[in-house]
């Protein structure tokens, strides 16, 4: 597995079959196997990955190809991958399954529905193993405008004002990313005033402190926008809450990790002296994201809206780990992307399992479903946990190891931040335990509950893809650990050199 290409290719060609099926059930199956396809050679990617660095290759980026794509302004098509971006194409892989599996009664419009889909995750490979800045924002771009129509045609209550929202937010936040990859480029210089937006060789490049102190943000709020960054979250919730199932997993689940990447591997690696610049504004509002989120979450009443702000205060972590620089904290940063990835599209998936059955999302409504679900009810109790961060689950991995490098940061305001961020575990814990016990547990509060069915063989295997995927870093978290940790100190010691050279 050494042909990135592949990783866009099998998308590619599934979504064309997808369109080419004559029938429901060959365009799910042929969507399926599409999706089981790219999870196994994601498997074989990690495989061929570990085995490279076993025997020595040190190589910052493996499995490199380039090629011209627009010589006249040095444009690429330039792949490559580490660690890190190989954790977010597993995320990526195995979120799209579940997607799929979950959705597959699917009637409206479901040709158009699996491909749009199927190209969502197309653009999300992309972007996790762009190396070219402009090829990077392609794909970027090609997973919003999907996003918008998987809304506004299969979404609920209020879906299109959610879905111009969304659309409009994005777009905004695409802009911002636009101008500050532009501006990168411009102020590069390989030689000969030949320009660049080769990622690796810009990281090489000493940028003038003053230029970066005004590209940083545009990069980091532009990328902090798709990761629900305080005060840009808003379209989050109404974005989740009106989504169809699979395009909440998929929008909790991979899309705001594009941005969280995007933070981490473009603006902070690039812009290292900012990034410490401005490291105490970052932490400011992730740490506003985190409270916020909590508390907000705690007054909503509908499950969707109860995850869609909990999933502000979640991707806080992932931004108060990288805005903290110290290596245990953006090791955790990506632990928590790969967890809340997981653990969101599970919460979703279930919310959305339990509506179609009892058609409220309303916790006033519901009641006693372990009675008449109980498959359906422990999957979504599972995920509830995880949510809160009980050890055992990937959550509390995540977590804790944003706090034990966020602690590494002597200075009074990162100390106080810490223990705020840390202090909203118990206002998780509130909300989680009163959602569960009043949805699932006590007496059965509808007659018509009574007569529900519980899972289907697809909504099952789903709902144990995704249990055992956050076990497997919750109980064996080293695996992951070891994957990213060399990456990781590559990021700090480009950081060192970017505040040594200014």
């Amino acid at each position: 597995m050494t042909n990135l290409s592949i990783l866009i290719l099998i998308p590619l060609l599934t979504a064309l079959a997808v369109l080419m099926g004559r029938n429901a059930i060959q365009i799910r199956f042929v969507a399926l196997i599409g999706s089981v396809i790219q999870l196994l050679a994601g498997i074989a990617l990690l495989f061929s990955y570990l085995a490279e660095r076993a025997a020595g290759n040190t190589a910052q980026m493996l499995f490199e190809y380039r090629c011209s794509w627009y010589s006249a302004l040095n444009i690429e098509y330039y792949v490559g991958v580490d660690g890190i971006s190989i954790a977010m194409i597993l995320l990526t892989a195995v979120v799209v399954v579940a997607g799929i599996l979950i959705s597959w009664n699917m009637q409206t419009l479901n040709k158009e529905f699996f491909f749009l889909i199927v190209l969502l995750s197309l653009g999300a490979y992309g972007f996790f193993i762009s190396l070219d800045l402009f090829t990077l924002f392609f794909f970027l771009e090609l997973a919003v405008i999907p996003k918008y129509l998987l809304i506004g045609i299969w979404g609920s209550g209020n879906k299109e004002y959610s879905a111009m929202k969304l659309a409009l937010m994005l777009m905004g936040g695409s802009a911002l990313v636009l101008v500050g990859i532009l501006a990168t480029y411009f102020n590069t210089n390989i030689g000969n005033g030949v320009h660049t937006f080769d990622l690796i060789k810009i990281s090489q490049i000493s940028i003038p402190v003053q230029t970066q102190m005004y590209i940083f943000p545009l990069l980091f709020v532009g990328f902090g926008v798709f990761t629900a960054l305080f005060p840009f979250h808003t379209w989050a919730p109404d974005g989740h809450s009106s989504a169809p199932t699979a395009a909440s997993m998929f929008l909790a689940g991979i899309s705001m990790k594009l941005g969280g990447y995007g933070c981490l591997r473009v603006a902070t690696y690039l812009m290292p002296e900012a990034a410490h610049q401005y490291s105490w504004v970052i932490v400011l509002l992730a740490t506003a994201a985190i409270i916020y989120g909590a508390f907000a979450t705690l007054m909503q009443k509908d499950l969707k809206y109860m995850n869609a702000y909990s999933s502000v205060s979640h991707c806080g972590f992932v931004l108060l780990g990288i805005g903290m620089l110290t290596k245990t904290a953006i090791i955790g940063a990506v632990i928590q992307m790969v967890s809340h990835g997981l653990m969101t599209a599970l919460f979703f998936g279930s919310i959305g399992m339990l509506y179609e059955r009892t058609h409220t999302r309303q916790v006033a409504q519901l009641g006693g479903l372990l009675k008449t679900l109980p498959f359906l009810s422990t999957v979504f109790i599972i995920a509830g946990l995880c949510s809160l961060g009980l050890p055992g689950f990937s959550g509390f991995v995540a977590e804790m190891t944003v706090f034990m490098g966020a602690w590494q940061r002597p200075e009074l305001f990162n100390r106080i931040a810490t223990i705020l961020a840390c202090a909203s575990i118990v206002v998780t814990a509130v909300y989680i335990l009163r959602a569960a016990g009043k949805s699932v547990m006590g007496p059965i509060a509808n007659e018509q509950f009574k007569n529900v069915t519980d899972a289907r063989w697809t909504e099952k295997l789903a709902s144990i893809l995704l249990i055992v995927a956050i076990l497997s870093i919750g109980f064996a978290p080293f695996w992951i650990i070891d994957l990213i940790d060399v990456d990781t100190q590559l990021i700090m010691e480009n950081i060192g050199r970017g505040l040594s050279s200014n």
